[in-house]
Parts: structure tokens; C-alpha cells; sequence
């Protein structure tokens, strides 16, 4: 597959990286030669110098033969411009990062493929849900939920309290139709379980289960329900004010914004929640406003050190649940030791949803999980795949890959070795990236 990207910021490049692994021919585009430095030496892909509008530009890039043309440089308009013009030069599908929501209304859809802008994508849109979502459900690191949540992947951080911990998979513990445990994270470990293995205190465990089961696990995995109801967000962003948007309005929000003209601007358009130009580096200015009395508090500044910082204060100040937005993919396994909970990265988000488009078999959803080095696929099962004609334990399952459910007539189910997938099923598959490829063959 042949795929240029137009950015060479922190989602293009990650994504790059990411799919230079994958022996893609990939090419680079950006117009400041210094971010492109170095690149085409360290991975194998070829980058090019010059502006994603520029016809000629686009031209001695391949455009013309193209499969995938992303543009994701931070600037909507030139995003859009590219992926028209890219269209127009013979690319065969066409994504761009955007910065307005009225273009992702379904309604929109079709107008925006007429103009030749197959795929948008909103990175800011897309972290603001994954905040909301760690809110609503206090006692998990991440909630994933699939075909109208018929099937729930949950990451829970347990505790020396749990029964689940020290008991051996061939033992046969975990052999119910609840929940299945499809990974666990351990330091800088990521473990597909196998029957050797157990869970220890301290482990991000995932999950995957069905809506009806959701208190058994919280049982199982020794986690008491908070109740949230005072928040505290660090930063008036986009992703901030992404997730004000679509916070329930029973929830009681403060935003720490040290701009004062944005201040004023943020008042002005969220007259629901109270909005405090302060420093929100100063602790003491924080205790002033607050900080201990609330129950959560999210960090989602500009700046990565600042975040893992501001949540670590408010977990010694007694806030029990803290979100931190960490750009810098190195900061992340520092993050989690430290234990400030949940982490957020949006150009990781961003990659595995651009991802899936890169994928030959019925794709429907591509998930990274922060926390641990994995991906989670919703793949749709085609009549006469290899992954119809078998028992699940007669399939030869790659190494690294654990399948977690199924949705049939949306209903979910949990897999077990005498599983048989039908054609049309969802499937959903948690597997190191490196195995996503392995798995295709398995559902073409």
C-alpha cells in the first residue's frame, strides 16, 4: 500500500513511524525541512519538503497512484485544500484532520465526499470522549465499548485486595462465562496470558466482558464505586472545552486557565461551569480553589511535565481519580508508575483510527490502549474465513493475540476455547500491534 502523509507535527509523525514498520511504501510531507530531519535515516519511508497545496508539489510526491492520502498538518484549511486537490490528482481515498465538529455530522458525510474528503478525523474530539468516559466510570483506568455495548473491554488497575490475584489461568479460575482476561500490564510489560501466568497487585488488567457483568468484575477486581461529582480541569483547551461540552450536566466543574483574555472567553461560552484565572502551577493557588474537595481532577495544559505534575499534587491533596493528557509518548510508562491514573495521548488515538483504514479485512474499530503496548480490533467475520471454520482452540491463534468476544444479533458473548465464530459476527481481538496483520488473514 502506498500512503503519503501531509504534517510532519506529532500526529503525522507518530503515524509514521507507526506505519513504516508495517513495510508500507510511506512518504512525508511538510514544509519546514527541520521536522523532517533525521526521519527518513531512522525509519524507511521518504519525505518531502514543500506545501501539501502545491499541485506540483503533490505531484512529485506520487500522488497520482496513491491509496491513502492523510492530511494532517494543524491547519483545517490546508488539510482540506490537500485532500481535494489529492482526490482530483488520482489518490484513491483521502483523510483530513479537522478542527470543526459541525463536519463530523453524518449529514455531512456525503458532501464532504463529493468534494473528495473520504475520512475526517478530530484528535481533540476523540481524547475529550476518552476523558468523559473515565468519569463516568470512576473505578477503571479504560472503558471500551463495542456494538452499542453488547461487549465492554474494561483496564483495571487492581489492588492488594482482589480476589483475582495469584491464581494461576490453567487452574482453571478464570474459565467463566463473565469475563475473560485478555491482557495484563506489568511495569513496562505487556502479557497475553497464558496458562503459567497470574495477576499480581499493582497490574492493569483488561477485561472483557458484557454490560450485566460490570459489577461482578468491579467485585472480582476488588474496586470500590467514588462518587464524582466535583471536578477540576487543568487547562481550558480544546480538549477541555471538547469535554465540557459533553460532561453531564450533573457534574460541578471547575476550569483552572492561567490566560486571562481566555479566560473570559471560556466564561462566555460555558456559563455552567465556573472558570478561575489562576496559575495552576501554584499548589497553593489550587488549594485556594478548591482542589481537595474535589473528586476528580483532570490535567489537559499544553504540557505534558505540567500534567503528570498538577495530577500527582492532587492525588497527595486526596483527589481520587486524576486524568493527565500526556503528548510525550516517552512520559507515559513515567506516568504510570507513578501511578497518577488514567493517561491520555490524542495522537495515539488519532493513529490507531487512521490505522484501521489501512487494514484489508472488515475493520470496523482500531483502539490503542495508553497504557499498554496493544491494540484492540473489531473485526467483522466474512462467510468462508479461516476464522469460521474452526473451534477457537483449533484455530492456531497467532502468538500475542487473545480473542475476547463476539457480537452476534447484538448480543455479546465471551469466547472460550469451543467458541465457533459465524460469518457476520463482530470479533473482537486485543493483540500486540506487530500481530494485527496475522489476524487479517484469519477474517478475509
Amino acid at each position: 500500500m502506498k500512503i503519503i502523509i501531509a504534517g510532519a507535527g506529532e500526529v503525522g509523525t507518530h503515524l509514521a513511524k507507526l506505519l513504516a514498520r508495517e513495510n508500507f511504501d510511506i512518504a512525508l510531507l511538510d514544509e519546514d525541512p527541520e521536522r523532517l530531519k533525521n526521519l527518513e535515516a531512522s525509519y524507511d519511508l521518504i519525505t518531502y519538503t514543500g506545501s501539501p497545496t502545491s499541485i506540483n508539489v503533490l505531484k512529485e510526491t506520487g500522488v497520482d497512484d496513491v491509496d491513502l492520502f492523510i492530511a494532517v498538518t494543524p491547519f483545517e484549511s490546508i488539510n482540506m485544500t490537500a485532500c481535494m486537490l489529492a482526490t482530483n490528482l488520482g489518490a484513491k481515498k483521502t483523510l483530513a484532520r479537522i478542527d470543526n465538529y459541525e463536519y463530523l455530522l453524518p449529514k455531512n458525510r456525503v458532501f464532504f465526499e463529493k468534494l473528495g474528503v473520504n475520512y475526517l478525523i478530530y484528535p481533540e474530539v476523540l481524547a475529550a470522549k476518552e476523558i468523559v468516559e473515565s468519569l463516568k466510570t470512576n473505578w477503571l483506568r479504560q472503558n471500551l465499548s463495542f456494538c452499542n455495548n453488547a461487549l465492554i473491554l474494561l483496564g483495571i488497575k487492581v489492588r492488594s485486595n482482589a480476589t483475582i490475584l495469584d491464581k494461576k489461568f490453567k487452574s482453571g479460575f478464570f474459565e467463566k462465562e463473565n469475563y475473560r482476561v485478555v491482557a495484563i500490564k506489568r511495569l513496562n510489560k505487556t502479557i497475553i496470558p497464558l496458562g503459567n501466568d497470574d495477576i499480581q497487585a499493582n497490574d492493569i488488567v483488561y477485561f472483557m466482558t458484557v454490560p450485566d457483568q460490570l459489577r461482578h468484575v468491579q467485585k472480582q477486581a476488588g474496586k470500590e464505586e467514588v462518587e464524582i461529582k466535583n471536578i477540576m480541569i487543568l487547562g481550558g483547551t480544546k480538549i477541555a472545552q471538547k469535554a465540557l461540552k459533553t460532561l453531564p450536566s450533573s457534574f460541578n466543574i471547575k476550569v483552572i486557565e492561567s490566560d486571562k483574555s481566555k479566560s473570559y472567553s471560556l466564561a462566555e461560552k460555558f456559563n455552567n461551569s465556573l472558570i478561575i484565572n489562576c496559575d495552576g502551577k501554584n499548589i497553593e493557588a489550587l488549594k485556594e480553589e478548591g482542589i481537595e474537595d474535589m473528586d476528580a481532577f483532570v490535567a489537559v495544559t499544553d504540557n505534558s511535565e505540567a500534567n503528570i505534575l498538577a495530577c500527582m499534587a492532587a492525588k497527595r491533596l486526596g483527589v481520587k481519580k486524576t486524568v493527565a493528557e500526556v503528548e510525550n509518548i516517552d512520559y507515559i510508562m513515567l506516568a504510570e508508575s507513578m501511578d497518577i491514573g488514567v493517561v491520555i495521548n490524542k495522537k495515539m488515538i488519532a493513529a490507531s483510527y487512521i490505522y484501521q483504514l489501512t487494514l484489508d479485512a472488515d475493520v470496523l474499530n482500531v483502539r490503542t490502549l495508553t497504557s499498554a503496548d496493544a491494540e484492540v480490533v473489531e473485526f467483522i467475520a466474512k462467510a468462508g474465513s479461516k476464522i469460521t471454520r474452526s473451534k477457537i482452540k483449533d484455530l492456531r491463534i497467532p502468538d500475542k493475540v487473545n480473542i475476547g468476544g463476539y457480537v452476534r444479533d447484538g448480543k455479546g458473548y465471551i469466547v472460550n476455547g469451543s467458541s465457533v465464530i459465524m460469518p457476520n459476527d463482530h470479533v473482537i481481538v486485543f493483540c500486540v500491534s506487530s500481530a494485527i496483520r496475522k489476524m487479517e488473514t484469519f477474517f478475509n
